[in-house]
C-alpha cells in the first residue's frame, strides 16, 4: 500500500508549518488502523506510507477504512485544515532488506496510487481477484492503464465509496407530481419571525400531501436546503422529484407578501408563479390557493372531500395559529428541552383556541417523546399524549398525524396491535404522503413478523422523506431483524453519509460490525456513537452488549456488574439484550421484565432479534410473547 497527501507540495511553498501540522494528523489518524488490520508500516516518505500485508483482503479494508476515518475527521474542520488522502494497492513478491522492502510490486503500488481520486482507493488486478467476492463494496474497472517504468499495461479498479454511490448514480427523471416544497425565505424586517417562514412551509407541505395524486417530499428533508444556493436541477436530482415549489414570506405587522414559483426540473421551466399581498388573517386562504394552484399547474384532479379539507381553517384565532407555527418550530429540534417549550407553545394555542385540533395534536407528541425518547415520567407523560391524541381526533376525526401518534401509542405501549394496524392504516389513508405513518406502520408489520409488506413501507417512508435521520434509522433496523447484517452496515453507512455529526448511524454500524465479526471497526464506532449522543450514561450496558456480541463473556459480565453498580436506567435497559445473548436464562427473564416495566422493548425485539436466539426455547417464553399478545 502507498498512501499519499493530496496537495501537500503546494501546501508546503505556501504554508510550511500547516503542512507539517497536517502530516502529523496525518500519521496519528492512520497509524491506529494499520494496527487494526495487520499492517506493517514499512517506512514514512514524508507525507507518503508504504505499507505491507499479510493478504489482500486486510489491505483493501485497511484503505477504505483510512479513507472513511479521514472523511469523518475532516467532517468538523475548516478547509484549510482537512487531511486529504489517495491510497493505492498491489499484490506481488517484494525483496525486503534491512527493514525496507523494494521490487516490482512495490514499484506498481506506487504508480498505482497517484491514479485514485482524491478520498478514493485503486487497485490491480491482482488485488482484485482475491477480494472481489470478499469485499463489501463495488469494485469497478477503469480499464488498462500503462505505467511508468512498468512494461505492460495494468487494469486497474477503483472502490465505490458508499458517499460516491449515492452522488454517481444516474437517476431517471421523476414524475412532476412528485414534489419538494423547499423551506420559504424569510424576507421580514424582523428576523424573529423565521419560525412564521419554517411554519408557512409546514403547513403548505401538509395541505398539498392532503392530495390524493401528489407525492409531497416530508419536512425532515428539504428544511436541510434552508438558505442554500443549489440550483433546482441538483435539488431535484437529491430528492429524485420532478418538481420544486420555493417562495419567499415578508410579514410586517398585519400584513404578508408570499411570493411563490413552481419549476419543472427536468425542463427547468416555470409552471406556475403568483405573489399574494393580504392581511395576516388571509394566511390560510394564501395556504389553500397555493394548493390548488399547485394541483392545477400538475393537471392533479383534487377529490371532492380533499377540497373540502383543503379550504377549512384550522382556526379562526390567528394568535393560535402563530403559536403553534412556532411550538412546531421548536418541537422539530427534537431536544428534551425543546419537547417542553414546544409543549407550551401548543398549549397557549388551545388557551386561545379551545377547538383548536392541531394544538392538542402538537402537544401530544411532545409527551409521546418525552416518555419514550426521553425516558422521562413515562406513565404520567403517555396518560397526557394519550388524553391529548384523543382530544385532537375527536375535534377533527380526520386528522391524519393524531391517528398515527394513537398508532404508535396502542402499539409500543397498550400493545393492542390490531387497533395499532387500523391506526396507522387510517393515517396513510387520510394523508398519503405522511412518511412517519409508514415509518412507524412498517415497525409494526415487523411485529407481525409481515416483512415484505414492512420493507415496502419503510421504503415508501424513505421516498417520501429521504434524508430523515429517524427513517433512515429504521430502514437500517430491517435488515437487523431479517439478519441481512451486510445490508445493515451499507444502510448504516449511508446513515452516516447523510447524518456524519449524529449518532444513530454509528450504533446501528457498531452492531452490524460487531455481527459480522470486526471487533476493531466496532468499538471505535461505539465510542462515536457515546460521544456524539453525549449518553455516558449507557456506556456499561452498550459495552456489555458489544462484548457479548463478540463472544468475549468474561468481559461482557465484568460491564454488567459495572452497570449495576452505577445503576443508570439507559445502562440497565440493555441488560435483557446481553444476558440473552449469554444464554443466560434467569438473567435473560430478570430483565427483560425490567425493561417491560420501562417501556424499553417491542413485541418485534421479542420474536425476531437475533440476540434472543439461545434463549428463545425456554418455555418461559411463550407466556412472554402471550404479554405482546402474541404467539409463537
Amino acid at each position: 500500500m502507498f498512501t499519499d497527501m493530496v496537495g501537500y507540495t503546494a501546501l508546503g511553498q505556501r504554508n510550511e508549518s500547516l503542512s507539517l501540522a497536517l502530516v502529523e494528523e496525518q500519521r496519528k489518524l492512520v497509524r491506529p488502523i494499520l494496527t487494526r488490520h495487520n499492517g506493517r508500516e514499512i517506512k514514512t516518505m514524508g507525507d507518503a506510507f508504504l505499507v505491507e500485508f499479510p493478504n489482500a483482503l486486510d489491505a483493501v479494508r485497511c484503505a477504505y477504512d483510512i479513507q472513511r476515518a479521514t472523511r469523518e475527521f475532516n467532517i468538523s474542520l475548516p478547509q484549510e485544515k482537512r487531511v486529504h488522502l489517495k491510497v493505492g494497492l498491489h499484490l506481488g513478491d517484494v525483496v525486503e532488506s534491512k527493514g525496507d522492502i523494494s521490487g516490482d510490486a512495490v514499484n506498481v503500488a506506487s504508480r498505482i496510487e497517484p491514479l485514485a481520486e482524491d478520498g478514493g482507493v485503486c487497485l490491480t488486478r491482482q488485488v482484485y481477484d482475491h477480494v472481489s467476492n470478499k469485499f463489501e463494496l463495488p469494485l469497478t474497472t477503469l480499464g488498462a492503464k500503462v505505467l511508468k517504468n512498468v512494461t505492460e499495461p495494468v487494469e486497474v479498479f477503483k472502490v465505490v465509496m458508499p458517499w460516491e454511490q449515492t452522488t454517481t448514480v444516474e437517476r431517471p427523471t421523476f414524475a412532476t407530481n412528485r414534489i419538494a416544497i423547499l423551506p420559504f425565505r424569510n424576507m421580514s424586517p424582523d428576523p424573529n419571525d423565521e419560525y412564521f417562514a419554517e411554519g408557512i412551509t409546514e403547513e403548505i407541505i401538509s395541505t398539498v400531501s392532503g392530495i390524493s395524486g401528489i407525492e409531497v417530499i416530508s419536512r425532515t428533508s428539504v428544511m436541510g436546503y434552508k438558505g442554500t444556493t443549489k440550483r433546482i436541477e441538483e435539488i431535484g436530482r437529491e430528492l429524485m422529484v420532478g418538481s420544486v415549489l420555493e417562495g419567499s414570506l415578508r410579514k410586517a405587522g398585519n400584513r404578508i407578501r408570499v411570493s411563490t414559483q413552481l419549476v419543472e426540473v427536468a425542463r427547468d421551466k416555470h409552471l406556475w408563479a403568483q405573489n399574494y399581498d393580504r392581511n395576516l388573517d388571509d394566511v390560510f386562504e394564501v395556504q389553500s390557493d397555493i394548493a390548488k394552484q399547485v394541483a392545477d399547474a400538475l393537471r392533479v384532479k383534487i377529490l371532492s372531500e380533499e377540497l373540502e379539507r383543503i379550504d377549512r381553517k384550522p382556526t379562526e384565532n390567528i394568535d393560535a395559529y402563530t403559536l403553534y407555527l412556532k411550538g412546531r418550530q421548536i418541537w422539530n429540534r427534537r431536544g428534551m428541552d425543546d419537547m417542553k417549550k414546544a409543549a407550551a407553545c401548543f398549549e397557549q394555542s388551545v388557551e386561545k383556541d379551545p377547538d383548536f385540533a392541531l394544538g392538542y395534536a402538537g402537544q401530544a407528541d411532545c409527551f409521546l417523546l418525552l416518555a419514550g425518547n426521553w425516558r422521562e415520567d413515562i406513565e404520567h407523560n403517555l396518560e397526557k399524549a394519550r388524553m391529548l391524541v384523543a382530544k385532537a381526533l375527536e375535534l377533527d376525526p380526520a386528522l391524519a398525524e393524531a391517528h398515527a401518534t394513537r398508532g404508535l401509542i396502542l402499539q409500543w405501549y397498550d400493545v393492542k396491535l390490531r387497533e395499532a394496524d387500523e391506526e396507522f392504516r387510517k393515517s396513510v389513508e387520510l394523508k398519503p404522503s405522511y412518511a412517519t405513518a409508514h415509518q412507524w406502520y412498517a415497525s409494526l408489520l415487523l411485529d407481525f413478523g409481515r416483512f415484505e409488506d414492512a420493507f415496502l413501507e419503510i421504503k415508501r417512508a424513505i421516498e417520501l422523506d429521504p434524508l430523515s435521520e429517524p427513517i433512515m434509522s429504521n430502514y437500517a433496523n430491517y435488515f437487523h431483524f431479517t439478519r441481512e447484517n451486510e445490508k445493515w452496515l451499507a444502510a448504516a453507512n449511508r446513515l452516516i453519509e447523510a447524518h456524519p455529526e449524529q449518532s444513530w448511524g454509528y450504533i446501528h454500524r457498531t452492531w452490524a460490525e460487531a455481527w459480522l465479526g470486526r471487533p476493531d471497526e466496532a468499538r471505535q464506532d461505539l465510542e462515536t456513537y457515546i460521544r456524539l449522543s453525549k449518553d455516558d450514561r449507557s456506556r456499561p450496558g452498550l459495552e456489555a452488549l458489544l462484548e457479548a456480541l463478540l463472544g468475549n463473556e468474561r468481559r461482557a459480565r465484568e460491564l454488567i456488574a459495572i452497570a449495576y453498580q452505577r445503576a443508570d436506567v439507559p445502562s440497565l435497559e440493555a441488560l435483557w439484550n446481553v444476558f440473552g445473548l449469554l444464554g443466560d436464562k434467569e438473567g435473560f427473564f430478570t430483565w427483560v421484565d425490567f425493561a417491560i416495566k420501562r417501556r424499553a422493548i417491542t413485541a418485534g425485539s421479542l420474536r425476531y432479534d437475533p440476540c434472543l436466539d439461545n434463549v428463545r426455547g425456554d418455555s418461559r417464553f411463550k407466556n412472554l410473547l402471550r404479554q405482546f399478545n402474541l404467539e409463537e
